[in-house]
């Protein structure tokens, strides 16, 4: 084991890492100037026994915080104590120091009055993976604001902070509502004292808003109950201005025409992204930061306008889609039919006489011709070397019998005599020609006949 030393003043060796040939690595704790963030609640905790409800609920809420840090999340302070203050009694939680500017800072002098497109993406993808980190564990931040999203100067990454409200009780968070100077931001229940995981939905979706217009959807003017109050109504009654003609009302004289066309094209997915996350009530946002957090990752990936964040295609892209078709259609009819285009002696001219067939119905018929033609020519082949079939004699002898009695000849019969022509009436001037006489065959030829088709078979 080795042995433990004091290296320099203000860092404490805790033990060799690793020895090698070219030196050792140690484990060390800085005990010099360490910068920390420390959120101090209002409401003193007099005694700390479970017979004060401050301090269980100070107590219950810091354990759910320490949750947080058990899987670190590059975009949520790291929340490093807490505990009771010496003088005062005031509960306090310690975090991580974040150096770098707010979101609310970039949005002022030296930097452009509203941010571009790529960035307010990005914004959007880590803050929402915070909320997510939070929601996992049961925390609600319940104070979301541009000015509690630090930039992170030496990680590039945008980072979630004071989770101050989050071990407030409600009557604790509902005076301090009324005496806080982020009304601007808050959502319509937190009016009640009310803090839900859709809370924080709605003043993520304030900041985005903030971002892409360079100001919030109802700005506080004063600090005065009056200007709240007004405040307050906006966001329980008055719809969300349009966040398109507040950008291009806010662009930038130092960006050419061709930049402010770009940053224009609000991607239609981030829009709908926003409007529901300014949804007047609860159950209209999305539930978690989880499922915001989803629909970002599908609404980049996707980048279509006929996106629905909900999942499918929404009914404004699709009578998005149908006007643009229409008026696309429009188009056509007023300029005329399309110019014929040239035909080139390279170039086939199409037959309109020529009949188009599908594969499906081309390959059938084709099929069917084939075997029609085999089946043919195995016919032809077939009857070609076909048996010559066998005579039958008894159908000779009735060929002949039928022979002689269809020619009238009989072969016993005598023919008629000139004297028995003549004695026939008949006209003066009819010429009689008398009949060729036929000899009678003798016996002897007429019973070999049997026997010379036998010969022949």
């Amino acid at each position: 084991m080795s042995k433990v030393f004091t290296i320099t003043e203000g860092l404490e060796n805790l033990g060799a890492m690793s020895t090698g040939g070219q030196g050792s690595v140690y484990k060390g704790r800085r005990m010099g100037p360490v910068f920390t963030a420390i959120k101090l609640l209002p409401t003193p905790i007099h005694t700390e026994s479970e017979d004060d409800r401050n301090f269980r609920n100070f107590r219950n809420e810091v354990t759910k915080l320490q949750k947080v840090n058990e899987q670190p999340n590059p975009n949520v302070v790291k929340i490093l104590s807490s505990g009771i203050t010496d003088s005062g009694s005031f509960p306090y939680i310690e975090m991580e120091y974040i150096e770098g500017p707010d979101l609310c800072e970039l949005l002022k002098p030296p930097y452009e009055k509203i941010f571009m497109l790529k960035e307010v993406i990005r914004v959007a993808d880590q803050l929402s993976s915070a909320l997510a980190h939070c929601h996992k564990v049961g925390v609600k931040h319940g104070d979301v604001k541009s000015n509690n999203v630090k930039y992170n100067i030496h990680t590039g990454n945008y980072v979630l902070l004071d989770f101050g409200l989050a071990i407030m009780s409600e009557e604790q968070r509902r005076t301090s509502i009324r005496h806080a100077g982020a009304i601007e931001f808050m959502a319509p229940e937190q009016h009640d004292g009310k803090m839900l995981m859709e809370t924080d939905i709605y003043s993520y979706g304030i900041i985005l808003y903030e971002l892409l217009t360079g100001e919030v959807p109802f700005p506080l003017h004063g600090n005065g109950d009056a200007g709240r109050n007004a405040v307050m109504l906006a966001h329980i009654e008055n719809p969300v201005p349009d966040l398109l003609s507040a950008r291009r009302n806010a662009m930038p004289n130092s960006w050419d025409a061709e930049k402010q066309g770009h940053e224009m094209q609000v991607p239609q997915w981030l829009l709908k992204l926003i409007e529901k996350c300014l949804q007047k009530l609860p159950k209209d946002r999305f539930s978690d930061g989880t499922q915001l957090h989803d629909a970002i990752v599908r609404g980049s990936i996707t980048a279509s306008d006929s996106f629905d964040i909900a999942g499918g295609l929404s009914n404004a892209a699709l009578r998005s889609e149908n006007e643009r078709l229409h008026n696309q259609l429009m188009q056509y009819q007023q300029s005329g039919p399309p110019p014929k285009q040239a035909v080139y002696a390279d170039q086939p001219v199409e037959d309109a006489s020529r009949i188009s067939l599908s594969k499906p119905y081309y390959y059938t018929v084709m099929t069917l011709l084939v075997l029609f033609m085999g089946f043919s020519v195995y016919s032809t082949l077939l009857k070609k070397h076909a048996p010559a079939k066998p005579i039958n004699q008894d159908s000779l002898q009735n060929s002949s019998n039928t022979t002689k009695e269809d020619t009238g000849v009989n072969f016993g019969a005598k023919y008629p005599t000139d004297d028995t022509v003549e004695s026939t009436q008949l006209p003066k001037d009819t010429v009689v020609k008398k009949p060729v006489v036929i000899p009678k065959p003798a016996p002897d030829t007429l019973k070999t006949e049997p026997d010379t088709v036998n010969n022949i078979q």
